[in-house]
């Protein structure tokens, strides 16, 4: 009997999972693969980004809320999720910026805050591992940490020699980055926009990377997952954390039918790779089927 494919999403909140390769999980689970997302923190410190919600009892039960937010965006993706429980480090504001929490996840040791992920990876298994570059796709502290305990992770949980008393080994093959927004993606959703005769939400983006106040990760694509049909799955999963997206906010001004038109992937940078593949590629697996014969 064929391997199953498994593939593991390590991210920083909960609703990052919806908002960073949903589709592309989407995909996997559809496909007969197993997809495990690992929430790092509870997302306690996020902000209420709904107007609609943002009210003095939703600010009081959030960890309760964005847990049963968490379990609704689940079951619509239809991926398991594990909870590695690390306390959210907010995102700090000002200039300069004030201090972190005491105790928050980006202030965590991070060779023993990839602990409980390595021994996720050696019970899950997985052949793929994503999460983000190293600035954290975007500079939030948990982010960044996030980065560090996966790159940790993926390098020590296939050694007998590390963390022995963490389950037995198991080596990943493949870690891939998320590129969630790269300018030549944004380029083509601006351009579609203007050529439908609509607004773009993209104006203030592309002046900062005129700017140079943006980094392009365009270069850094080096694989594109055809996931289009999935995006509406994607978009009720989001809309499932109610507390963090207005459903009429800004990731729901470019109509769907223009993102699946002019930018029909979900787009990745790879890492590390244990196995040969061919770049650029448009599966995660790629390499890893030939290996295990699976189709």
């Amino acid at each position: 009997m064929a391997e199953q494919l498994r593939l593991m999403a390590v991210h920083a909140h909960p609703d990052d999972e919806s908002s960073k390769g949903a589709a592309t999980s989407a995909k996997y689970v559809a496909e007969g693969a197993k997809v495990l997302v690992v929430t790092c923190t509870g997302g306690e410190r996020g902000s209420v980004l709904n107007p609609k919600l943002d009210r003095p009892e939703v600010w009081e039960n959030i960890a309760e809320i964005r847990r049963a937010e968490m379990d609704a965006a689940r079951a619509i993706l239809g991926v398991e999720q594990a909870w590695l429980g690390f306390v959210d480090s907010g995102l700090p504001e000002g200039d300069p910026p004030p201090p972190l929490p005491e105790g928050c996840f980006a202030l965590e040791d991070p060779q023993e805050a990839a602990r409980p992920l390595i021994r996720l990876m050696r019970e899950f298994r997985p052949h793929v591992v994503t999460t983000y570059d190293e600035d954290g796709g975007y500079p939030h502290p948990d982010h960044i940490m996030c980065h560090k305990i996966t790159v940790i992770a993926f390098e020590a949980a296939g050694d007998p020699e590390r963390y022995p008393e963490l389950g037995p080994p198991w080596q990943p093959l493949k870690l891939y980055y998320d590129v969630a927004f790269s300018k030549s993606k944004v380029m083509a959703l601006h351009e579609a926009m203007l050529a439908a005769g609509l607004q773009s939400p993209y104006e203030e983006w592309i002046k900062r990377w005129e700017n140079g106040e943006r980094r392009d990760k365009s270069p850094m694509i080096t694989t594109r997952i055809p996931c289009a049909e999935y995006f509406p799955i994607r978009d009720e999963a989001l809309r499932a954390h109610a507390t963090q997206v207005d459903p009429d906010g800004f990731w729901f001004q470019v109509p769907l039918e223009v993102q699946q038109r002019a930018w029909p992937t979900e787009d990745f940078h790879l890492a590390r790779s244990l196995v040969e593949t061919t770049l650029p590629e448009s599966d995660l697996f790629a390499g890893i089927r030939e290996r295990l014969n699976v189709g």
